[in-house]
């Protein structure tokens, strides 16, 4: 066990799929892999491992922000032994061109800061996805017909920020696509770590355009993003 999972050695697979939303990590185990169970349920984070086409693989929610998501991911490389982490979250468009409910396949990622995704500079190199993986995931994007981009995004710590919208002006001038709240974590720590990492992010939200998905439909909103994930996790 570690501070913050009650899960022991072995109960994680090695390939880990990271939501943020505990209800979406129940809901992917429950609907995409078989015999899932239950291996975390400390401080409401749900965890789960079961078996996709017959490989081990394991979900684990991760909360909100940069701070919440570094426990995890660092608990599961550290101590867990995770070798592959998979992003399956949210992000708020930054162009009308990508539009609400599709793909973005974070391709590379800024902080909004400099210390954006680095917790005091902890994890300071510049760090991207897994180059298999992500050609992975582009190629399967591609064979199922799904739409998606590829391209930079931005990673933000705050939510309710006091500039507003104004504050992505320097990133969509950039042609950064989307902004979420914990791919720069991502990248950072699995390069610390020597891990393989890819974040797949899917709109809710279009910061242009002002529309937004409603939350009762999200769940049914992942299962492209899900599929994906679980493809290229157990093809790689």
């Amino acid at each position: 066990m570690t501070p913050h999972s009650e899960a022991g050695k072995g109960d994680y697979a090695e390939t880990v799929l990271l939501p943020g939303d505990p209800q979406r990590a129940e809901w992917m185990a429950e609907t995409f892999l078989e015999a899932p169970r239950c291996v975390n349920r400390r401080r409401g984070a749900l965890g789960f491992t079961g078996l996709f086409r017959g490989k081990p693989v394991s979900i684990q929610a991760t909360g909100i922000g940069v701070p919440s998501f570094l426990i995890y991911a660092h608990e599961l490389l550290n101590f867990h032994g995770a070798k592959t982490l998979i992003r399956t979250g949210t992000c708020g468009s930054l162009t009308a061109a990508v539009r609400l409910r599709s793909l973005v396949i974070s391709q590379s990622v800024r902080g909004e800061s400099a210390r954006s995704g680095q917790v005091f500079g902890l994890y300071d190199a510049a760090a991207g996805p897994d180059p298999g993986l992500l050609a992975r995931a582009l190629q399967r994007a591609d064979e199922l017909g799904m739409e998606h981009h590829a391209g930079l995004t931005t990673c933000s710590d705050i939510f309710y920020h006091p500039e507003g919208r104004a504050r992505f002006a320097e990133a969509q001038t950039l042609g950064a696509l989307a902004v979420d709240m914990e791919t720069s974590a991502l990248y950072r720590i699995a390069a610390h770590f020597g891990a393989r990492a890819l974040s797949l992010l899917t709109v809710v939200d279009n910061v242009v355009t002002d529309e937004q998905t409603d939350y009762a439909e999200r769940q049914a909103l992942f299962t492209d993003m899900t599929r994906l994930a679980l493809d290229i996790a157990t093809e790689s």
